[in-house]
């Protein structure tokens, strides 16, 4: 025997046709899906109709948003770099320090005066 019989012929043409049915019921529709209405609470509520497109509130806040966004990237970000360097790659002696005095010692002399520094007085006592 060779093929199948009538009853399988039957059967397999009647599982792809709930084949073809099953498939053609899985697309949606355009009324598709069916969803029950979305409660917002107080808060949600509030931001959406805050930012419903095309307010004037919602315009107002992406202004700002590209200012805040420009000026970061445009002015705060490149300035930090700038004082970063300056701060720990500069010059080692930056304008404006002022180098301390030098050191003066007994016998040395004064050039602004010409006066000429005394020696040290000894302190009484056996100290050595």
């Amino acid at each position: 025997m060779s093929g199948y019989t009538e009853d399988e012929k039957l059967r397999l043409q009647q599982l792809r046709a709930l084949r073809r049915r099953w498939l053609r019921d899985q697309e949606l529709s355009e009324r598709e899906p069916v969803l029950p209405p979305q409660r917002l609470g107080p808060v949600a509520a509030f931001w959406e109709r805050f930012l419903r497109p095309g307010g004037l509130w919602r315009q107002q806040v992406y202004k700002a948003c590209q200012t805040g966004g420009f000026v970061l990237v445009r002015v705060l970000i490149p300035a930090w770099i700038i004082l970063y360097y300056l701060k720990y790659h500069g010059p080692k002696k930056p304008l404006g320090i002022v180098m301390s005095n030098p050191a003066i010692f007994p016998g040395d002399r004064i050039l602004e005066t010409g006066e000429i520094i005394p020696p040290l007085k000894e302190e009484p006592g056996g100290h050595h």
